[in-house]
């Protein structure tokens, strides 16, 4: 179940096509004009600020707000009470029963994704079992802990087997090893060739799992890709270093060498050429590992762009 390989991926219909939708509430215009594809067997991060269109957005996939102007196709078509049952959704808004036991609980919204009753109680015991819940099964929810919970939700999320998950912050709550575990079946039910948004603000885990992203700021597409084609979009001519002998104090074309991380960050000087500084260091004889153009993180992306949105909506 917990098999880490990235699904290939083919030529398929898109689980998602979103065509130019719009929405606006009042004044608000919360979605403006967007497009973008959700296919099977990848995850697909929506990202963006607090307040920029993402749930929204979330919402007008569900048929729960209907868009003012353009198209939204779901698992082949418009959205079905047929289709609602094959969807997995957990908002950030939780959504589970307080004063009743878990397991009740569980098999209750299990039901309302149309799982017969009786189909349920293995199902949910083998769940319960995996998320370390089994023994606080006849619990009341309110009484327990805020992992706990997100841990139920989670189940409810996927004891129905969706062929499309929409997950809102997953992670939220959860300790490290409980973190891996969920990391470890997002990426066992996209190999199954499901398809997944999932939207956080957690940079590393859209570092990590997901295949695309979309990033959207005002309601507005801002960025839209694979990570390697957003992060060549902001990659310098620097170079990061991981040398296995110490470096000169002076290197032609390199203007300063900053330690980063436990490797070496050579800013190089406009007329220079990264090919032409790594063979100049193996001249000299120093051993290296490493040598790789540096690229930012997401994160860091992520603060550049909806900065500069900023400041462009104040102009």
């Amino acid at each position: 179940m917990l098999n880490n390989l990235k699904a290939p991926k083919e030529n398929f219909m898109s689980t998602i096509s979103i065509q130019n939708i719009s929405k606006r509430f009042g004044t608000t215009q919360a979605v403006d004009n967007l497009s973008f594809d959700v296919h099977p067997g990848e995850i697909f991060g929506l990202l963006g600020p607090n307040g920029a269109g993402k749930t929204t957005c979330i919402r007008m996939i569900l048929d729960i707000f209907e868009p003012d102007a353009g198209e939204i196709a779901v698992l082949g078509g418009p959205m079905t009470d047929d289709k609602k049952n094959r969807i997995g959704y957990l908002p950030e808004e939780r959504g589970l029963y307080q004063d009743i036991p878990l397991d009740r609980c569980l098999t209750f919204l299990s039901t309302l994704k149309g799982m017969p009753e009786k189909s349920v109680a293995p199902i949910l015991a083998d769940y319960l079992k995996l998320f370390d819940l089994y023994e606080v099964r006849n619990k009341k929810v309110k009484e327990l802990s805020k992992g706990m919970q997100q841990k139920a939700q989670l189940i409810a999320t996927l004891i129905h087997d969706p062929e499309l998950l929409i997950i809102d912050e997953p992670f939220t709550a959860l300790d490290p090893v409980n973190t891996e575990m969920v990391k470890d079946i997002l990426e066992s039910k996209r190999n199954e060739g499901k398809a997944i948004i999932m939207s956080t603000h957690q940079m590393n885990q859209v570092e990590e799992l997901c295949d695309r992203i979309l990033l959207i700021d005002h309601g507005r597409r801002v960025l839209y890709g694979t990570l390697q084609e957003i992060q060549s979009q902001f990659a310098s001519r620097d170079i990061l270093v991981t040398a296995l002998t110490p470096l000169p104090e002076s290197i032609d074309g390199v203007k300063d060498i900053r330690p980063q991380n436990g490797r070496e960050l050579l800013v190089l000087s406009e007329d220079a050429q990264p090919n032409q500084v790594l063979k100049q260091l193996i001249n000299q004889g120093i051993e290296i590992s490493a040598f790789e153009i540096a690229v930012p993180p997401l994160n860091e992306i992520f603060i550049q762009v909806t900065k500069k949105q900023a400041e462009d909506q104040d102009e």
